[in-house]
């Protein structure tokens, strides 16, 4: 460092003291002489304790070298958050979601105005823009379609599934009255709620119908030692609310990556939920135990769909190495024991807390990876037994149709469905600080969080969002979600070069024409 800089640091370390004594001799002088209340030393005095205290510390060089000043960085890094989102962020440069896409969720869990004026504010010039090529001719297309029958031979309970449900979100990430909201607004909806892998609370039975998610954890079907437990999973996969069993593999915010609930956070209501011991540190290991190669895991599918009178049972994946789910696919064939369903979880999907290097460098896309396994499962002959779900950033319209149309059968949203009970984005999930009362078990935040209210907001924005879907493939020629295909759909690969998504996506495969697709599907 230069003599000058280091000149500089001191004599700015010099004047603060300066300063400091001089507004505290001042204060003094003030109070002796003219009888100045002893309460305005309270300022001066706490200004020298921080300035001391800020000069001898030695873990923050930038308080050290700026005594009380260098208090204000942290102050200002603390607040940068609110104000880039209220102040600075345009309409479109919000992450995860940017403002436009939050605004439309909250219109339409509102029931508000949900239109647009003056034009578009994205570039449709832009490298990567995506657009639908609409019909001279639109159609009305029919909502009472917007349902698909999950369950395939071997199942006896098939469930009539929206298009679009609420993701898997446990109890414990959230507060009990945002899983209550979450599953009575189903009720209303008509549309499923993944329960999460935390296991079935009460806030879970409200009257929606249960998407039973089980991990790695086997939280609610476990035994003393961690292992499943085939009598509480048969207890449970049995109530009248749970529809369908999806056996969770990975995620897509983290995938290959296990959890942990500390033991502060392992209430006696938790713990009786989990069938765990309470205030005991509990890990969710990062891969199962009752199956390691995938014909147990085939096995097992199997034996879960025996325990719940064969209800249909599936598993979550995010795709990462594809010779693995290959594998998957080839057991199928070699065991004769087909999943219903499939879900797709994109590495875009969301979670309450994982390290920067899953959520930004681990997983498949969501596009790339419902491509994959929709050829896959075609390839070997199985899409009539297999539906596809799929899961990540799925909060519009056209979410919905693009997803469908790369092959899929329906659809999972959780932060939409967070930004419906009033998520703000805050980006505090982990802290246990949520401000709006959903990513939080402290009952002075989640009691502000209207259950009356926010159920209605639930299903408002599932209803809207659908009608602007029927909407949508309308003014594209289609009345059925399973005419849509992915030809209609188009990206800007370059400048002045746009290509449809089976050009994009079914380049190194068949290329299906509009009534072959249909066909296959």
């Amino acid at each position: 460092m230069s003599q000058k800089k280091l000149l500089g640091k001191l004599y700015a370390r010099h004047i603060i003291w300066l300063i400091t004594l001089s507004f505290l001799m001042g204060t003094l002088f003030l109070v002796a002489y003219y009888k100045v209340h002893p309460i305005f030393l309270s300022a001066p005095l706490l200004m020298l304790i921080l300035v001391t205290i800020d000069s001898f510390q030695s873990k923050h060089s930038v308080r050290r070298n700026y005594p009380l000043i260098g208090r204000l960085r942290y102050l200002f890094e603390s607040v940068r958050p609110e104000f880039r989102q209220y102040f600075f962020e345009g309409e479109l440069d919000g992450k995860p979601f940017n403002r436009r896409q939050r605004s439309i969720v909250y219109q339409r869990a509102k029931n508000e105005k949900q239109t647009i004026s003056f034009g578009m504010q994205d570039d449709p010039n832009r490298i990567g823009y995506e657009w639908a090529a609409h019909s001279v001719y639109p159609k009305k297309a029919d909502e009472k379609k917007f349902r698909t029958l999950i369950g395939g031979s071997n199942c006896l309970q098939p469930y009539n599934a929206s298009i679009y449900n609420i993701s898997a979100m446990s109890y414990g990430a959230l507060s009990k009255t945002a899983i209550t909201s979450l599953n009575e607004g189903a009720k209303l909806g008509n549309f499923a709620h993944n329960t999460g892998e935390g296991g079935i609370s009460d806030y879970h039975l409200m009257g929606g119908d249960l998407i039973w998610q089980i991990g790695t954890g086997y939280f609610g079907c476990r035994d003393e030692k961690g292992n499943f437990s085939s009598e509480l999973f048969a207890e449970k996969a049995n109530y009248e609310q749970v529809k369908m069993i999806e056996l969770k593999l990975s995620q897509g915010a983290k995938p290959g990556h296990g959890g942990l609930l500390p033991a502060e956070k392992n209430t006696p209501e938790i713990a009786k939920i989990r069938s765990i011991q309470p205030f005991t540190t509990v890990h969710s290991p990062s891969g199962h135990t009752a199956f390691s190669n995938a014909t147990e895991l085939l096995y097992f599918i199997g034996q879960l769909r025996e325990l719940s009178n064969f209800k249909p049972v599936g598993f979550k994946i995010c795709i990462g190495r594809k010779d693995e789910f290959i594998d998957i696919v080839k057991a199928m064939l070699h065991t004769k024991i087909y999943p219903d369903f499939i879900t797709i979880d994109g590495a875009e999907g969301g979670t309450g807390a994982a390290p920067l290097e899953f959520i930004d460098y681990m997983g498949m896309a969501l596009s790339d990876a419902i491509v994959f396994v929709n050829q896959t499962l075609k390839e070997y002959g199985l899409s009539d037994e297999i539906k596809i779900l799929a899961s990540g950033k799925i909060i519009s319209a056209f979410d919905i149709a693009k997803t469908l149309a790369l092959g899929a059968d329906a659809c999972y949203s959780a932060r939409g469905m967070m930004f419906a009970l009033g998520c703000i984005q805050a980006l505090q999930c982990d802290s246990g600080k949520c401000p709006v009362g959903i990513a939080t078990q402290d009952k002075s935040l989640y009691k502000g969080l209207d259950v009356t209210d926010k159920r209605v907001r639930v299903a408002n924005f599932h209803k809207n969002t659908l009608k602007a879907f029927g909407e949508f493939i309308g003014a594209c020629g289609f009345e059925n979600p399973k005419e849509i295909t992915p030809d209609f759909l188009y990206k800007r690969v370059e400048h002045n070069s746009n290509q449809n998504f089976t050009e994009i996506y079914y380049k190194d495969s068949i290329k299906y024409n509009r009534e072959e697709f249909m066909n296959l599907n």
